[in-house]
């Protein structure tokens, strides 16, 4: 029967060039967003993959769970998850740390870390029971490096990478993966880049390719050596 990923968090740039490219190895792709709009457009795109569609908000725990749920009755076991959702309209406002309170430091861990947490709380425990599996996460360069101008999403993306890192020292002996894909840079094709691209900010940001990231997502969930991948088009940092 063949592997199954689920994409949460999917869109036209990065996720999708996830689904595909596992896609390409045989794996049956499960493709979750916030609504159906584009869901016709990734079928499409995804000529010749089985790929299943699903509308759910995966930073919502019953939503997550359900949505899992679904995946394994239609498609059968989840071998990968790539967890990835983002705003592209920038839904947790960012503030500068020198100006931030607790209250804006908790709400970007509620948007980014604890979903994480929730994934990896409902997708973890049968891949641990089978012994194979691997868990993906998209994270931000702010979370390895100081980057000022992210502010407050800067102390969760933080939280996020070392929790990812630490995972996946705690599975490396146990047949599942974790890994990270630390980006910095607007992603090709994605939501983010087509907001960003539409207004003059005074200057170009660096683009990457979502292709081939999704290509070194691949590459560590076949070696699973490394726990990140880092992916770096700022030109300060």
């Amino acid at each position: 029967m063949p592997k199954v990923i689920a994409v949460l968090g999917v869109g036209p740039g990065l996720g999708l060039s996830i689904a595909r490219r596992f896609g390409r190895e045989g794996f049956t792709t499960a493709l979750v967003s916030r609504t159906a709009t584009r869901h016709d457009t990734y079928r499409e795109a995804l000529t010749g993959i089985p790929t299943h569609t699903y509308t759910a908000d995966v930073t919502d725990d019953a939503q997550l769970r359900d949505v899992l749920a679904r995946i394994t009755a239609d498609a059968g076991e989840i071998d990968t998850v790539y967890f990835g959702p983002a705003d592209a309209t920038g839904g947790t406002a960012i503030k500068p740390l020198t100006e931030a309170g607790p209250a804006d430091l908790r709400t970007p861990f509620e948007n980014f870390m604890l979903p994480a947490a929730n994934l990896v709380a409902a997708a973890l425990p049968p891949m641990l029971a089978r012994g194979s599996g691997a868990l993906l996460f998209a994270g931000g360069l702010s979370g390895k490096h100081p980057m000022p101008m992210l502010g407050t999403l800067a102390p969760a993306s933080a939280a996020l990478r070392m929790y990812v890192l630490t995972l996946h020292a705690a599975l490396r002996e146990k047949g599942v993966y974790a890994g990270i894909l630390t980006i910095g840079g607007l992603i090709e094709r994605g939501d983010i880049h087509r907001v960003f691209t539409s207004q003059d900010h005074g200057f170009t940001a660096g683009t990457l390719n979502p292709d081939d990231i999704a290509e070194q997502a691949w590459s560590r969930y076949v070696e699973r050596d490394a726990a990140e991948a880092e992916f770096n088009a700022m030109a300060a940092v």
